[in-house]
């Protein structure tokens, strides 16, 4: 212990059992993970949700062994011990800040768990002077490393070419529907139609921090109101879309950021300078949606472009024109 530190053991105060007993936990725990990992995915990925079943059982497969070697070598009483219970041993992500992360990522933590786990007890090992203690350490590192060869299995045997792709397939989807479609939406709306009040302002008064202001209030006003109204239109249940309140973040602070784009430029005290940093600004976003809805929407650049470029000219000129008469 380390008095007035911190209340957790060290490792290396750790007797055999204590060191057997949370080898036995950590299993637990993995396979408790790996079954929720497995639920997430179950609707939608099916072929992976099989692979962390069977990761599952190997780490219960695993469990029964260390707990079978504990009693025949300390008895039936397993000491409670658990990784938060010793200072520097391997800590595992919550599974709620995991699960919306997608399932690439998901696949990419299972697999630096076990790596978290060999490389731990191979450098316990390597620290221990104690015969039977190090044989124990290497024996928990190869069972981890064996869990990683059995992880390439199972996906070899639940997840073929075809299989990988549907799933590829549905993740995109998924993430399409519920990041880029709410996004793409916010940033065309946020850079449009703003435009008409910055540059009605700007070329009104020809004052910079007024047409800040009225473009800040504009964009922040215009974020708030998409977001608001994505994240109620749609609860995801039945359309698939995901998370309303994702949905409505996306939403919200792209258009916000469509905004803010061509209003920071009036932070400038010379008015024709702002302005026309800002009307370069126009121009890039008008191209960013267009390059957007081609790339992740599937639109033929070219009809994006035009439909997007033709709308934000008209609403330029608007505003343009309301503020110079």
């Amino acid at each position: 212990m380390i008095p007035g530190v911190s209340s957790r053991r060290r490792f290396s105060d750790l007797s055999e059992q204590e060191i057997l007993a949370l080898a036995i936990s950590s299993e637990e725990d993995d396979a408790r993970i790996y079954r929720s990992y497995a639920e997430m995915l179950r609707t939608d990925f099916p072929d992976s949700a099989a692979v962390f079943d069977g990761m599952a059982e190997e780490e219960d497969g695993h469990r029964k062994s260390l707990i079978e070697l504990h009693k025949a070598r300390f008895g039936d009483v397993i000491p409670l011990i658990r990784r938060e219970h010793v200072a520097g041993f391997y800590a595992r992500r919550p599974v709620w800040l995991i699960e919306n992360l997608g399932i690439e990522r998901i696949r990419a933590e299972a697999e630096a768990m076990e790596r978290d786990a060999e490389a731990f007890y191979l450098k316990a090992a390597q620290r221990t002077s104690d015969a039977d203690t190090r044989k124990l350490l290497g024996t928990l590192a190869a069972a981890e490393a064996g869990h990683q060869d059995r992880a390439g299995e199972l996906q070899d045997e639940h997840l073929d070419e075809e299989a990988r792709d549907a799933e590829e397939r549905t993740a995109k989807r998924q993430f399409v529907l519920t990041w880029v479609q709410p996004g793409l939406a916010g940033l065309m709306d946020g850079s449009v139609s703003t435009l008409a009040p910055i540059f009605a302002t700007a070329f009104a008064t020809q004052d910079t921090w007024t047409t800040f202001l009225v473009g800040l209030a504009a964009s922040v006003g215009a974020g708030i109101s998409m977001g608001f109204t994505e994240a109620a239109s749609d609860d995801g249940e039945l359309s698939g879309r995901g998370s309303p309140m994702k949905r409505g973040f996306a939403s919200g602070i792209m258009t916000t950021v469509g905004g803010l784009g061509h209003a920071l430029p009036y932070l400038i005290p010379d008015f024709w300078t702002a302005t026309i940093i800002a009307i370069i600004v126009v121009f890039v976003e008008l191209w960013a949606i267009a390059w957007i809805q081609n790339k992740y929407m599937e639109t033929p650049f070219f009809r994006a472009a035009f439909q997007v470029v033709l709308g934000g000219a008209l609403v330029f000129a608007a505003g343009v024109l309301i503020g110079s008469g």
